[in-house]
Formats: structure tokens, C-alpha cells, sequence
């Protein structure tokens, strides 16, 4: 079982969830044990965690489980019960110290020994396929390999195109979940009347359309990771069902009556300050607490500069050109720009510099041969057709995408009317172009 960390609030350090039980009053005055992972047995029995001689303690009387929030107490059929102060108790979550009496006369105190994580320096450069040598950077690959083998619900901030996805699939590779699905959710791009049907799936005759039953993303990544992206999107109408999933690890389909256990990790990722949405009334702070058991902030690209020849040389490699040659006076322009699109950006323009034989931040230039951008490259026209045309329609569809937003200011909605597409293909080219805009509200 591993053990339970989560993130101070105060501190912003990582801690692991302990308490310490200790008998202090009854036959067994002075036994003592730390629970620090999973649950502990406390009743009269010798398979018990905890064996008690107290004859009017139940074989097995008690049982503690760490949780997120502190210490499950429950009482697993005693026959004399298990009281906190004048009232008896079946199940209850302690968040600090409490004294229990088990039995007609035992008593047992608990109280949090929450210790602190020693987060080792990282040593590497790469955590998945994220790539970063910045001091900060490494910080947060530290934290992530720390965190990644616990069952902690962990959350992702940080400005769109940082690479938050990438970061959630090497925490699944690292995670004992591993063998399992590891699905993506993108809350900010499903319709807000498609969102619930996609995460919680439905029954048949649910509602107008539904002619079908449908399995949920929740359930089909039962046994891995659900990675849900831009979590700060979610309706608030839905959010108390999320609630639930993260509290019960269950599911119930809309339409349905009947609830379905799952056994999932969630990993979410927001670039919105969901602590300031929490007090706007935008987002349940129940929830938020749920999600932030870990959290990590991805700084964006403008604040590791240092780390940009190193990611050049990675996002070429993967393009299969690690022959292509950035002069230094290019690279020295690249780390002046502010990349309000992060590493997003920076790919699409190292994508874009290879196929067009440059590596500019003005679309407007001219190539390496002295032609201009509208002209066709001689390396593209050496490419099979299919690979040729589609370089060229990715490379006219960022840069009429820049355009007409520049136009229209980043209004979306205006775009997508003047264009005469839908918006919802126009918010899918932005993130995939990492064009920066204001979303809309």
C-alpha cells in the first residue's frame, strides 16, 4: 500500500498523511502504533493490527483507514460500540485528534503525525517526455517522480501549451496503474450539454437522442488514470457528481438509478487560479480540495529560458532532424520572445521552420532560398504527396487561424462566423496551433 502525500497549504511543502494511536486508558494503557498507510484492526483477535485484552472488546471491534482527508474511524459490529464523547459512533472521518472509548473500558487516543516528504534532487533533464534542465523544472520533476507511485489526486497549473499532459502521462508510466487506460478529458472543449453524457455516461431513453446506452470515460478508465484537462471548465452543475466519483469511487450514468464502483487515480489540469474561483463562487471548494491533494505549478516557457536550446534539440529529434541547424542569432531571438503560447508554440514553430526550411517568429518573412512564405519550399516538394500537402495545410491553417483571431481580436465567436465554421473546430486549431487567446466567458 502506498503511502498517502498530499500538499501543505500553508507551506506548499509535501507531507505524508500519518496518525498515531495510542491505548491510554484500559488493561493495554500504553500500547501504541503509527498508521501510515492504508488501514489498521484494533479488537481482541491476534490477527488484529492492534490485539487489545480487554474481554469487552469485540474479536475484531475497529477499523482505521487513512483517507485524503484524515482518519476513517468505523465500527465494524462491536457488540458494546465505540463511543466518541456521550455518542456512538458507526463511521466518522477525524481531520484532527480525537478520543474514542472502545468497549466498557478502553480508551484509545488519536491524533495526526503528519511527516514531511524529503523531495530528492532531480537529476535528469526529462520526466516522460517533458524536457526541462531549469532549476524549476527540476523541482517539479522531483515532486512528480515523489508523487507519481501514490494513489494522490494531483493537480496540474499552469498556462496553456506548458505541457501539462505530457507531465499527467509520466506520472501514469510511473504509477502502479501503469498496466491500465490512461484516457484524456478536455473539459474546456466538450459542448457544456455533451460534457456529462461523455464523463458519466447514460442510460438508454436518458434523455432526447440517447438511443443507446453509453459507457462514461470515468468508467472506461476504471483501473488506470482519468486525466481531465482544463477542469476549471467544468460546469458547476456537474461538479458535485465528480465530487462523488473522487469521494466514493463510484459512478452512477445519467438515467440511472444504480451506481457503479470504479477504481480510478484522477490527475486534472487547469491554467485558471481555481482558489480565486473558489471564492467567486465559480467552482465548489469541496471539490477543489479533492483535487488538489498534490499540486504542481508548471512555470511557463517565458520563465526558463535557459531551457529552450535543450527543448529545440528535443522537439527536432522527435520531428526526425536532429540535422537541422538553429543558427545562435536565431536561438538568441527565440529566447527574447515572451511565448505567451509556451512550449505549444515553440513546437509549432520548429514544426513550421522545417517544413519551411526557416525558423522565424514573423510569418512574413522570407525562406532560407530567398522565397516567400506563399512560395512552395523545394524540401517540401521533394516529400511524397501525401506528407507534402499536409505540412502545407497545417502551415495555411495556423497562419490564416493568426490572422483572422488578430482580426476579430480573439473573439471566437466572431472568428468562427466570418470564417463560416463551426467554433468549436476553430477552439480544437487553437489549442493545436498553441495560438493564445482569451477564452471567452
Amino acid at each position: 500500500m502506498s503511502t498517502l502525500v498530499y500538499t501543505d497549504a500553508a507551506s506548499g511543502a509535501l507531507r505524508a498523511r500519518r496518525f498515531r494511536i495510542v491505548v491510554c486508558a484500559g488493561p493495554d494503557a500504553g500500547l501504541a502504533r503509527v498508521l501510515d498507510s492504508g488501514s489498521l484492526l484494533i479488537g481482541t483477535h491476534s490477527n488484529n493490527d492492534l490485539q487489545l485484552a480487554d474481554k469487552s472488546v469485540s474479536r475484531y471491534h475497529l477499523e482505521l483507514k487513512l483517507r485524503e482527508g484524515g482518519l476513517h474511524v468505523s465500527d465494524v459490529g462491536s457488540t458494546n460500540g465505540t463511543f466518541h464523547g456521550p455518542a456512538r459512533i458507526q463511521s466518522v472521518l477525524f481531520a484532527g485528534p480525537a478520543r474514542l472509548r472502545v468497549g466498557l473500558h478502553t480508551e484509545i487516543e488519536i491524533f495526526p503525525d503528519d511527516i514531511a516528504v524529503a523531495v530528492p534532487r532531480f537529476a535528469g533533464d526529462r520526466f516522460g517526455e517533458a524536457v526541462g534542465g531549469s532549476p524549476a523544472m527540476r523541482a517539479l520533476f522531483a515532486l512528480l517522480e515523489r508523487a507519481a507511485p501514490t494513489e494522490a489526486t494531483l493537480l496540474l497549473e499552469g498556462e496553456t501549451g506548458t505541457g501539462k499532459e505530457l507531465l499527467a502521462t509520466a506520472v501514469h508510466r510511473l504509477s502502479a496503474r501503469a498496466r491500465g487506460p490512461f484516457l484524456v478529458v478536455d473539459c474546456g472543449a466538450l459542448p457544456a450539454d455533451l460534457i456529462g453524457s461523455e464523463l458519466f455516461g447514460h442510460a438508454r431513453g436518458a434523455f432526447t437522442g440517447a438511443d443507446a446506452a453509453k459507457r462514461g470515460l470515468i468508467e472506461a478508465a476504471d483501473g488506470g488514470t482519468l486525466f481531465l484537462d482544463e477542469i476549471g471548465e467544468l460546469p458547476i452543475a456537474l461538479q458535485p457528481q465528480l465530487l462523488r466519483v473522487l469521494e466514493k469511487r463510484e459512478v452512477r450514468p445519467l438515467g440511472e438509478n444504480r451506481a457503479h464502483r470504479v477504481s480510478i487515480r484522477i490527475v486534472a489540469a487547469t491554467h485558471r487560479d481555481l482558489a480565486a474561483a473558489v471564492r467567486a463562487g465559480q467552482f465548489r471548494e469541496d471539490l477543489y480540495f479533492r483535487l488538489a491533494v498534490v499540486r504542481a505549478r508548471v512555470p511557463p516557457l517565458r520563465e526558463r529560458a535557459g531551457d529552450l536550446p535543450l527543448l529545440v534539440r528535443h522537439l527536432l529529434a522527435n520531428l526526425g532532424r536532429e540535422d537541422f541547424i538553429v543558427p545562435e542569432a536565431v536561438l538568441s531571438r527565440l529566447a527574447a520572445h515572451d511565448w505567451p503560447g509556451n512550449v505549444r508554440e515553440l513546437r509549432n514553430v520548429i514544426e513550421r521552420g522545417v517544413t519551411l526550411a526557416m525558423v522565424d517568429l514573423d510569418s512574413s518573412t522570407t525562406s532560407e532560398q530567398g522565397a516567400p512564405v506563399g512560395a512552395v519550399p523545394r524540401d517540401v516538394l521533394e516529400r511524397p504527396f501525401k506528407e507534402a500537402k499536409g505540412l502545407l495545410i497545417e502551415a495555411f491553417e495556423r497562419e490564416y487561424l493568426v490572422h483572422l483571431l488578430e482580426r476579430h481580436r480573439g473573439n471566437i465567436s466572431r472568428a468562427a462566423q466570418e470564417a463560416g465554421i463551426d467554433r468549436n473546430y476553430i477552439h480544437r486549431l487553437v489549442k493545436k496551433y498553441g495560438i493564445p487567446v482569451e477564452r471567452e466567458r
